[in-house]
Order: structure tokens, then sequence, then C-alpha cells
């Protein structure tokens, strides 16, 4: 795992960088592990100011969770479990203490979109897509904290158009619904994150902590208990037949079952 996950060091910056350049990114148990450790690095040391996350290569930031993964799953209660799982690593990144910074290029899609979403701010380069598209891809659904996040950032309008066309949103689209802060070309990323994260580590700590803080439970005030959707579409042949056509790279018929 640690080659999957990059954790390094510059001045006050911490960086975790995805790496499965390959699989675009996506994440596997281990790398969930790594980013929760690396928020508790981050708010154990002082001198760091801000975390930034960002993928490996220019296809994608992440491209969701491995779903080779899901073919372990045998009953709804698998997926109840995973995505109480889930909850658990995006509240640890939404509740960390210094400013946290997305930069995107590429496919920022299902658990990547939700770990952007946890993050306070979102750089994106003109390549960047956006979305949720399980309704065409393996026929799951979401935890009612990440359906949260994205009516929270989009509005319940753009997020059902989100999940029910299963279209992803281009960065312009992403930029112009609020949920990306700033969209550049995929050569200046790295020179507009160095900007935003040194305005960042210039600012008071404690001013901003209470300002993500507070946004954070506000979110949280009235959020619903919603594990009978989880156990209701995990549970279903739809799904267990839509990873296994997913991986096999063949055609799928939903039966709604």
């Amino acid at each position: 795992m640690a080659d999957e996950l990059l954790v390094t060091r510059s001045g006050p910056v911490m960086q975790v960088t995805f790496n499965r350049p390959a699989q675009r990114n996506a994440m596997s148990w281990g790398m969930y592990e790594g980013l929760v450790a690396a928020c508790e690095t981050a708010d154990a040391d002082d001198d760091v100011r801000v975390l930034v996350l960002r993928g490996a290569g220019s296809e994608a930031f992440v491209a969701g969770t491995d779903i080779s993964q899901f073919t372990e799953f045998t009953s709804g209660e698998d997926g109840v479990a995973y995505e109480r799982r889930m909850e658990a690593v995006i509240e640890r990144l939404e509740r960390t203490r210094v400013p946290t910074l997305a930069a995107i290029s590429g496919y920022c899609v299902g658990a990547g979109i939700a770990l952007a979403a946890a993050c306070d701010l979102r750089i994106s380069t003109v390549t960047g897509r956006f979305g949720v598209p399980v309704a065409r891809t393996l026929g799951n659904c979401l935890s009612m904290n990440t359906y949260s996040l994205l009516v929270f950032h989009l509005g319940p309008a753009r997020a059902k158009d989100m999940l029910l066309r299963a279209r992803l949103f281009s960065a312009e689209e992403a930029h112009a619904a609020g949920f990306v802060a700033e969209v550049c070309q995929v050569d200046q990323l790295d020179e507009v994150v160095s900007g935003v994260v040194a305005r960042l580590a210039a600012h008071a700590p404690l001013t901003m902590w209470a300002s993500k803080e507070a946004v954070r439970r506000l979110r949280r005030a009235t959020l619903p208990d919603g594990d009978d959707l989880v156990r209701a579409v995990f549970g279903s042949e739809d799904f267990r037949n839509g990873v296994r056509a997913f991986l096999d790279r063949t055609p799928h018929t939903w039966t709604g079952r």
C-alpha cells in the first residue's frame, strides 16, 4: 500500500497522492486507511497548515473504489458495512483541523467526488469530470452522508441530474455550480495550487478551523438514517450482476430486482 498512497511534506504543506494511475487511482481499502492516517498526522503536527489531495498523473483524481473489492459482497449488510466504513473516512477527512484542498485533473467520480466534496476547496484543470454514474455502471447507491454532501454542494436539482442521468459534469459546469473554486489549464495546476496553499498557510489557523467546523456541523445537523436504502440496493440481484458485468465488460440489463 505504501506505493499506492504517497504522503509527502514540504514546509507547512502535507500532500497525499493517490498513486494507482493505471487504475485511474481507484481506491483500495489500504489507501483509505492511509488517508485516515495522514489526516491524523496533519492534526497532530502544529507545523502543518494545509493538506492537499491529488491523483497521480493527469487522467484521474480518483475514479471511485476498486470495483474488484465488491465481488466479496454477499448481502445488503455488506453494503451497509462498506458505506459506514466510507462515511468514517469521509468524516475524518472533513473534520481535519487544517484546510484541505483537492487538486483535480481528469476523472473525479464515485468515491472520488465524495473525497473531493469532503475537502474545503477544489481546484480543477479543464479536464476535470465529476459524477457518480452508478445508475448505468454498478447499480449500487450512496450513503445518506454522501448524498448530503452532493446536495449541500450542488443543490438538489443538480445532484439529481448528476445521479439520475448518470452523467459527468465538466470542470466548467462544476465551477458554475460552485463545487470547484477555480479552473485552470493542466500545465497550470501546480502553480495555481501553490498560490492557494500559500494564502491558506498565511491565515489564522483557529479562524479557518472554526469556519470549516461550523459549516460541517450545519450540514450534518439534520442528517437522517439511510441504511434501509443501502441494504436494499446492495442486496439486489441488479448490484451483484452489475458488478460482474462491469468487471467482465459485458452488457447488462437492469431488472429492478
